[in-house]
């Protein structure tokens, strides 16, 4: 590797390193932060933690499947889609302890998430409409 790659890339893990959070750094500043998060609310780090994870791993496994029927040409099969169902299974497990973690009711989600929806689109799905956010609607 020449020397200039070498130095681009020592520059920018300077530059990574200088805008990462001390959490993101430093175990005991992690931990502190669990342990504020857990005194100011009602919210379980671990299982949190554990969720948001899980989430992002099954989603990633769910969209695997997907990528490769659409686009590598993996077969739109009863063995896909039963895979798929079990990947859905593991979203769901991962979603319910996120509610459990923010000590939310999965029902109350669902209702706020469809009246959210409601409000944007009303009765049928409008591109115009997809892109209006109401304040603190991201």
């Amino acid at each position: 590797m020449s020397d200039e790659i070498k130095n681009f890339f020592n520059t920018y893990t300077d530059f990574v390193n200088k805008v990462t959070s001390d959490p993101s750094l430093n175990l005991e500043d992690l931990n502190a932060r669990f342990a504020e998060i857990e005194n100011e609310s009602n919210i379980k780090t671990p299982r949190l933690l554990t969720a948001a994870l899980g989430l992002g791993s099954e989603t990633g496994e769910f969209v695997e499947i997907v990528k490769k029927m659409f686009l590598q040409g993996k077969p739109a099969s009863d063995e896909n889609v039963f895979h798929m169902k079990r990947e859905l299974g593991d979203i769901m497990w991962y979603w319910v302890t996120a509610c459990a973690a923010l000590d939310l009711d999965p029902f109350e989600v669902i209702t706020e998430n469809q009246k959210k929806l409601e409000a944007r689109y009303g009765e049928q799905f409008e591109v115009q409409r997809s892109e209006i956010r109401k304040e603190g609607d991201l």
